[in-house]
């Protein structure tokens, strides 16, 4: 994924994503590197240049919370990026033990299986599709395989007309996995999925190396289906009791809309129930 550290290569992406009018510095001459010098974010943070130059370089892994305040703060981070860049510093034994891949429960299938108008299904860390309804499935029939989201937008040919906001879709699936990522730097799981998708998808390596930072959001989302035509739903994404590495992705339409009643649709096309999506890939 990166020669770097996880926080170096964090901090080297934020700090040149910045240029010197952003943080009210002066702009003289031609710069030999984008964004904002190491020293200037030193500055900016109250800290040695050279003690800047280890927590990018990797060779300074304790950073104090206040120090990590005041890079933030130089670095314009929001608070989650902000959280990111905490969550970067932590040593694996500081991590959560529990991260990672796990059954979906009984009780959670049951549920989204009982909901027939309303596609449902869970995504792991990676965006692995641990399990879907069936109008989850149905939602996704015109792709490969509905194993996983990154997939589906970067690689599946069918995500280019899926995702009618692509560019959205894009940036804020890469989002996604990079919160997901600082949470495990570790996980073999993403780390796979990175090395593939860099290789298979320029656009998906380009913003990934941005290092933007995003839970999932609850926008709302343009989408086209194969047989049912433009879809336009809201959606919301809730973190899983006793599985906090899992989501629950519900999707819902306006009542009396004509994506309510594509979803009809959609429902009569189901052939049944799909209880388990990317076990492959877990």
């Amino acid at each position: 994924m990166s020669n770097g550290t996880p926080l170096g290569d964090f901090l080297r992406a934020r700090r040149e994503a910045l240029k010197p009018q952003d943080v009210g510095l002066p702009e003289y001459g031609r710069r030999r590197v984008p964004g904002l010098r190491r020293e200037e974010v030193a500055l900016l943070a109250g800290v040695s240049s050279d003690y800047y130059i280890r927590l990018e370089q990797g060779r300074e892994n304790s950073p104090s919370p206040q120090v990590l305040e005041a890079v933030a703060q130089a670095l314009k981070l929001d608070a989650e990026s902000a959280d990111h860049l905490n969550r970067l510093c932590l040593t694996p034994s500081q991590r959560p033990h529990d991260w990672g891949e796990a059954e979906v429960s009984t009780q959670l299938l049951q549920l989204m299986d009982g909901w027939e108008h309303t596609p449902a299904f869970v995504l792991g860390p990676a965006l692995d599709i641990l399990a879907g309804n069936s109008l989850a499935t149905a939602l996704h029939s015109g792709f490969d395989a509905f194993d996983n989201l990154a997939r589906n937008v970067f690689v599946d040919p069918a995500g280019r007309e899926f995702y009618q906001e692509w560019d959205r879709a894009a940036h804020s699936c890469v989002a996604e996995l990079r919160a997901a990522y600082g949470h495990d730097p570790e996980s073999a799981r993403i780390a796979e999925l990175v090395d593939e998708l860099s290789a298979e998808s320029e656009e998906f390596a380009g913003i990934w190396r941005l290092h933007d930072v995003k839970s999932k959001s609850q926008e709302g989302k343009h989408l086209r289906h194969p047989d049912v035509g433009d879809l336009h739903i809201a959606f919301a994404a809730f973190t899983v009791n006793g599985a906090p590495h899992q989501q629950l992705v519900v999707y819902q339409a306006e009542p009396a809309s004509p994506t309510a009643t594509a979803f009809e649709t959609l429902r009569a096309l189901a052939t049944g129930p799909k209880k388990a999506g990317a076990n492959a890939n877990t």
